[in-house]
């Protein structure tokens, strides 16, 4: 038999590479006959380069940028097909992880870091980006990216804005005169499971931005100056970008993306899936096995395993789940999936189900059961 290890991270504790190592050591004690193939996914979010990388057999590249409060840091981004394509992932350097709990604050944070990440692949020759855009601590409709791609932004009397989400407000004109020619020739793939609008009631501001450190106050702020940053875009390029879904994600980089960089936006773990080629490798197998760290009604809402379990399912290939844990719902229930294992003991406490070696040897356990069990 030909098994298909398709696993997103277990977040916390393994990745999803090391989720499908230990799955398969404890199927082999089994079953040790049967061909066991490893793919490491992601939905687009944390793991996406770590997955493309991994399954197209790239490389990464370290490059010093500037995080959300414009501190030089050192970021990572993956190169694949032979240095023809990028995979980044704004929280790479724009992201949440990069501050203090103290230190989140939407008005003064930037994406500026994001955009040289993606100028640096753009003059090391790729043209096509394939961009993660979850865990952003950014609410600045992505123009401090568009700075760091060589555009110019100012305020109505003529001075220079250095790109936040506070300056949004002042945004007058967006100069692009001066952008990088590489732009040119490139190709953009965003990856978002996002479909709020830039601003508004479920826009980038209201939603997000409290989690991003934005006080009431800071949120009437960032949505009034996404709004406006809408306004001087519709003036310019004469559609209107800002009621597309996703234009919200990332703070508004979503926005910016699509309005001036001409990107298409995919659901996450469908733009992963076609990369790898996973339709190609599932038809060849018998049996499929997918999770993440927690399986729950979410996880039927465009997540990596159900990505995995819809291109299964045309193929007519079984999928079995398995999560670090399981909250039952009647959604799940009545999925398709052929059954779904929690790896962790009911009688484990989180904080040890966690640990690396403990969840290593949880995933080698279940894989063992399941095995036994199937025919």
């Amino acid at each position: 038999m030909r098994l298909l290890l398709a696993f997103d991270k277990f977040k916390g504790s393994l990745s999803s590479q090391q989720v499908g190592e230990a799955f398969a050591a404890g199927w082999r004690e089994v079953r040790p006959d049967d061909a066991v193939e490893l793919l490491a996914i992601a939905d687009g979010g944390d793991g996406t380069t770590e997955a493309l990388v991994a399954g197209l057999g790239g490389e990464y590249r370290d490059v010093e940028v500037h995080d959300p409060l414009h501190r030089l840091v050192v970021a990572r981004y993956g190169v694949v097909d032979g240095g023809a394509s990028a995979v980044i992932e704004c929280a790479a350097a724009s992201g949440l992880a990069r501050l203090t709990a103290a230190e989140r604050d939407p008005l003064r944070a930037s994406s500026y870091g994001t955009g040289e990440l993606i100028a640096d692949a753009l003059v090391r020759g790729a043209r096509r980006i394939y961009i993660g855009l979850g865990g952003s601590a950014t609410n600045d409709g992505g123009v401090g990216m568009l700075r760091a791609l060589g555009y110019r932004l100012y305020d109505a009397a003529g001075h220079e804005l250095m790109g936040c989400g506070e300056e949004l407000v002042r945004l007058a004109k967006i100069d692009g005169s001066q952008r990088m020619k590489e732009l040119d020739a490139a190709e953009f793939i965003i990856a978002s499971d996002v479909d709020n609008p830039l601003y508004g009631e479920h826009g980038a501001a209201r939603v997000y931005a409290p989690q991003k450190g934005a006080d009431e106050a800071a949120v009437q702020l960032l949505d009034e100056g996404l709004r406006n940053l809408a306004a001087v875009v519709e003036r310019s390029e004469g559609l209107d970008f800002a009621t597309c879904a996703g234009a919200g994600a990332a703070g508004g980089l979503g926005f910016a993306f699509m309005a001036l960089l001409r990107a298409t936006l995919r659901s996450g773990i469908d733009m992963v899936l076609d990369v790898l080629r996973f339709d190609s490798i599932v038809a060849r197998c018998d049996l499929v096995l997918t999770g993440e760290g927690r399986i729950d009604c979410q996880t039927l809402m465009g997540k990596a395993p159900c990505g995995v379990l819809r291109r299964a399912a045309r193929c007519n290939v079984p999928t079995i789940a398995v999560g670090g844990g399981v909250e039952w719902c009647d959604e799940l229930r009545s999925s398709d999936f052929r059954a779904i294992y929690a790896a962790t003991p009911e009688d484990m406490p989180l904080s040890e189900a966690l640990h690396p070696d403990n969840a290593k040897a949880n995933v080698r356990r279940i894989a063992s059961h399941i095995a036994k069990g199937w025919h």
